[in-house]
């Protein structure tokens, strides 16, 4: 009886610990010490990490700012090195949270009020967050737009150069992290206000037809009347994974949607919610045991996803191999394979595989 007990506690803690983390994760600790090139913190319950060498140097900026106490958020380098700690990068984690905080702002539209620092024919250039950005002459507003009745470009330049200096309020309608630029909108904020008060007539629940006006990594935007966009998620295109939510509708595409949230002034939307959720037919063929044939569609730091239906798909996870290109040699992406299924929750539309060789 106690052994039985003990197995239990056993399995029960194994099953509540959290998982270690991985190259690329972000990750929270406790600054436990700071020397002359290196900052120690502790990352419970995993261990104790490190940034130091060129990560260190790079960082000066932000390692000024940090104090033994505080806690930071940075992303895992290298898991293990030669001394035992985890590797770590302040730099990188902060060029991440600053693109979080665009998708964040992309998404609600969010006033920012920036000061002009130059102009060019085009447009004005601005900055937030330490990212360069370019705010085109044709989103300017009525009252900044250059009125030049010839069209000459010259006078049309010497028109935005008198707004160099001052505050303008924009929202920021497109971002390109690969080269670290940003597009804003002075009009945008302008619909912003009479948006919100359009959001308010729609309830949950509610489907809609819309026309697709934008495609960013992270959803599309679908208009739903002239003054209203909302959002679908890259998580509410499909029950299929979609990587890449442009090759999933095109600009200007008409569409269905059904309204999945309202709240301030902003309506989220699904065109998934349309469909028949393949999981509830899954449920009824598919339990933990089966052996199935699934089919590779992505590889992450975690292991390698695989469909065994279409909109129904689960995790073999790495630590089934020795390492990541062990994994990579024996499920090829696209490949066809022999799994045995060891978690099905359908409820919670969770699964994972262990593969069969």
């Amino acid at each position: 009886m106690e052994k039985e007990l003990e197995n239990k506690l056993m399995t029960g803690l194994v099953e509540d610990s959290p998982n270690p983390p991985s190259d690329g994760d972000m990750v929270e600790g406790t600054v436990i010490a700071i020397d002359k090139a290196s900052i120690y913190i502790d990352i419970a319950p995993f261990g104790t990490g490190i940034i130091y060498g060129r990560e260190y140097i790079i960082a000066r900026d932000i390692v000024r700012k940090v104090h033994v106490g505080d806690t930071v958020t940075a992303k895992v380098v290298d898991t293990k090195n030669e001394e035992g700690y985890i590797e770590l990068s302040l730099k990188e984690a902060k060029q991440a949270l600053i693109w979080g905080e665009v998708e964040d702002a992309i998404k609600k539209k969010t006033p920012l009020e920036l000061i002009v620092q130059d102009a060019n024919k085009g447009g004005l250039l601005l900055t937030w967050q330490g990212l360069q950005g370019f705010l085109p002459a044709s989103q300017l507003k009525t009252e900044h737009y250059p009125r030049v009745t010839d069209g000459d470009k010259m006078k049309i330049l010497e028109e935005l150069r008198k707004l160099v200096g001052e505050k303008i309020v924009v929202s920021v309608i497109g971002a390109t992290p690969d080269d670290g630029k940003l597009v804003f909108s002075e009009k945008d904020v302008e619909k912003a206000e009479e948006a919100a008060e359009e959001a308010e007539q729609y309830k949950v629940g509610d489907v809609l037809e819309g026309e697709v006006t934008g495609a960013v990594d992270f959803g599309v935007f679908v208009k739903v009347n002239n003054n209203l966009e909302g959002l679908v998620h890259i998580s509410e295109l499909d029950w299929s994974l979609v990587e890449d939510p442009r090759q999933h509708v095109q600009i200007g595409e008409k569409v269905k949607v059904k309204v999945i949230e309202v709240k301030d002034g902003k309506v989220s939307l699904s065109i998934k919610a349309l469909t028949d959720n393949p999981w509830n037919e899954a449920g009824k063929k598919f339990s933990k045991g089966d052996k199935v044939k699934g089919v590779v569609i992505k590889h992450n730091n975690h292991g390698a996803l695989v469909s065994i239906e279409e909109g129904v798909a689960g995790l073999v996870h790495v630590s089934d191999f020795e390492n990541q290109d062990k994994l990579k040699e024996s499920l090829e992406l696209g490949k066809v394979y022999d799994f045995e299924i060891t978690l099905f929750d359908p409820s919670e539309q969770k699964m994972t595989l262990v593969h069969q060789a």
